[in-house]
Order: C-alpha cells, then sequence, then structure tokens
C-alpha cells in the first residue's frame, strides 16, 4: 500500500490547508468518540478471535497470534489519543459496539463459527479498513504514521476470514447468509451514528460508506458467491 506523505504541520499556526483543526475543542470532543471506537474496537477484536480460537482449536495459535495484533493496534491509537491531550469516551464505544457484541457472544455460545467469522473477520475487518482508508488523508502526523502500519495488518485478519469461508463455503451459504442479514444492517447504522463525529474529522460518510460496501462486495466475490448472491446481501444493509 502507498503510505502517503505527512503534511506540514504547525501546532502554533493550526492545521494545514484542507486538514482539520486538531487543536480546536470541537474537533477533540469528536475525536474522543471516534478514538474510543477505534480503541474498543480493537479490543473486541483481541477478545473475538481468542473467542474463535475456541471453536477451531486447531487453528487456535494461528487466531492467537492475530489477537495480539489488535492489542498493538490497540496501544497505537491509545497513544494517537495522548498525543493530542484527548480522553477517550470508552462508555459511548462500548454501547456503540453493544449490538455486534451481543450477537457475536450469541453466536459464539452457539458455535456458530460462520457467524462469528462473518462479524469480526469480514464485517469489522472491513470497516475498519474503509475507516482507516477514509481517516489517512486527514489525520494528524503521528496518527497517520500509526494507522498507516495498522491498516496493513488488518487485511491479514480479512484474508484470515476470507480464507476459512472460501474452503468451507459449500456447507456454510444459508448461515453467511442469514448472519449478513442479521448483522450488515447494524453496520449500516452504525456508520450513521457516528457521522457528525465523523464530519468534525473531515471523513465523508458516503465516501466511508462507498468504499465499505466496495471491501465488503470484492471479499463475497473472494469467497466464492455469486454476483446475484453477493448484491442480494449488500442489498440488507439498505432495507435492514
Amino acid at each position: 500500500m502507498a503510505t502517503l506523505e505527512a503534511a506540514p504541520f504547525n501546532a502554533v499556526a493550526g492545521s494545514p490547508e484542507g486538514l482539520p483543526d486538531f487543536s480546536s475543542a470541537a474537533y477533540k470532543d469528536a475525536y474522543s468518540r471516534i478514538n474510543a471506537i477505534v480503541i474498543e474496537g480493537e479490543q473486541e477484536a483481541h477478545d473475538n478471535y481468542m473467542s474463535i480460537g475456541t471453536l477451531l482449536p486447531e487453528q487456535a495459535e494461528e487466531l492467537a497470534k492475530l489477537a495480539r495484533m489488535e492489542l498493538k493496534h490497540m496501544k497505537g491509537f491509545t497513544a494517537c489519543a495522548k498525543n493530542l491531550e484527548v480522553e477517550a469516551d470508552m462508555p459511548f464505544a462500548k454501547t456503540f459496539f453493544a449490538p455486534l457484541h451481543g450477537n457475536f457472544q450469541k453466536a459464539l455460545a452457539e458455535g456458530k463459527i460462520t457467524t462469528c467469522l462473518l462479524i469480526q473477520a469480514i464485517l469489522i475487518e472491513a470497516f475498519a479498513i474503509s475507516a482507516y482508508h477514509i481517516y489517512i488523508p486527514v489525520a494528524d502526523p503521528f496518527a497517520r504514521k500509526i494507522t498507516e502500519g495498522v491498516v496493513k495488518d488488518e487485511y491479514t485478519h480479512l484474508n484470515y476470514g476470507q480464507e476459512w469461508l472460501k474452503a468451507n463455503l459449500a456447507t456454510v451459504r444459508e448461515e453467511l447468509e442469514q448472519a449478513n442479514r442479521d448483522n450488515l444492517p447494524l453496520v449500516r447504522r452504525m456508520l450513521e451514528q457516528v457521522a457528525g463525529d465523523a464530519a468534525v474529522l473531515h471523513m465523508d460518510q458516503e465516501d466511508l460508506m462507498a468504499d465499505f460496501l466496495s471491501s465488503y462486495q470484492d471479499v463475497l466475490m473472494e469467497i466464492g458467491l455469486s454476483g446475484r448472491e453477493i448484491a442480494r446481501m449488500a442489498a440488507a444493509a439498505l432495507v435492514g
């Protein structure tokens, strides 16, 4: 992935032209929630990969490695908040993730590997990658470097879920479609919930949704679903 060059930043004069004012009260307020979502998302990812390892014990070591990467990401994004002297709003983030968290825990208790992988390794990872893509060009220089490193790792996690579902598609197709119907609308609502804060960070909601749906549909294609199946699954984001 190409590395974006950081634009010059003058902490006294303010942000470069076209970028938000990283020192403003409005930016820090919005960032407290966006950053918390990222931190909580990485913690959720760690916990989820460890949990999936209990369903796939033969792959527990590989999943634990993915989980450790997520903790590393969490520490990096915690440092991003500290750099801007912002306290992450973790209660907000826990509420934000509650619906997906609940669905994952229910699927875990029922031993539904396909649903767990769709939620964590496909939906959440594609959501994160898209958010990072849109955020990197408008991030402060410190956060930009952190995020560029993180997004490369997230492709590894996305690929894990993609390859498992691809190898098992013949037996998991029905559960995959149901899991999509249950969870893709939640991602759309999550995007809508933070649209205002994202706009303050100069992240466009329509660009974010378009990037996410494009990435998601590409993954479904790689898994082996037909164009008709993919269109039907993507439509769940609009009607759910």
